[in-house]
């Protein structure tokens, strides 16, 4: 008995030698794996980190961009209703001038616009009682003045129209109402008038 107890004591040493060793093998080898996986865990972590900042850097300059280009419309549009506005005040001033100028306005537009000398004017209503004649006579005196015959007449219609007046020559008709040569003198004057609002 002594032999097999000597035996199996023996196997048993050896056992757990062998386990002992491969158990320490276990043990390096589960470290090794668990320092690789965490230093790999860690090189994840950081290169998340870094596309996560870069990519909030690019969101915060897209976000930047955008405001700016926001802020830039936004003045933009203001400015541009601020110039809007001016044009509406001219138009506003035009109507209120006192009756002398007013129709030195009116005979002036009918004098540069005048063609033949010859044409019709036409009023709005208000004005073709209360300037109209007055604003013809003036015009005509102009013309002769420059050597074209003066002979515009009033015409007997009248147009909707906030102020200016109309040349009618057969069927041709020459629109100087106030809304008009505001519109056309504004693609030249709107620049100025922006100059003038914005930096004087």
């Amino acid at each position: 008995m002594k032999g097999i107890d000597k035996i199996t004591s023996r196997i048993l040493a050896d056992a757990e030698a062998e386990c002992a060793v491969v158990k320490k093998e276990s043990d390096e080898r589960c470290a090794a794996i668990r320092a690789e996986n965490e230093k790999k865990a860690q090189d994840e972590y950081l290169r998340l980190v870094r596309e996560g900042v870069k990519d909030t850097e690019q969101r915060v300059q897209r976000m930047d961009r955008t405001a700016r280009l926001e802020a830039k419309k936004s003045i933009l549009g203001m400015k541009q209703e601020t110039v809007s506005r001016a044009f509406d005040l001219a138009r506003e001033r035009i109507a209120e001038l006192p009756e002398r100028d007013y129709i030195a306005f009116l005979a002036r537009e009918a004098a540069e616009a005048a063609i033949t000398g010859q044409e019709e004017v036409i009023f709005c209503e208000r004005d073709r009682k209360s300037v109209g004649a007055k604003a013809v006579k003036a015009a005509n005196e102009l013309l002769s003045a420059r050597g074209v015959p003066g002979t515009l007449t009033l015409s007997d219609d009248t147009r909707e129209m906030s102020g200016g007046l109309m040349l009618k020559q057969g069927d041709i008709e020459v629109n100087c109402t106030v809304d008009t040569l505001l519109d056309l003198s504004r693609g030249e004057l709107a620049a100025q008038v922006a100059q003038v609002l914005f930096e004087g």
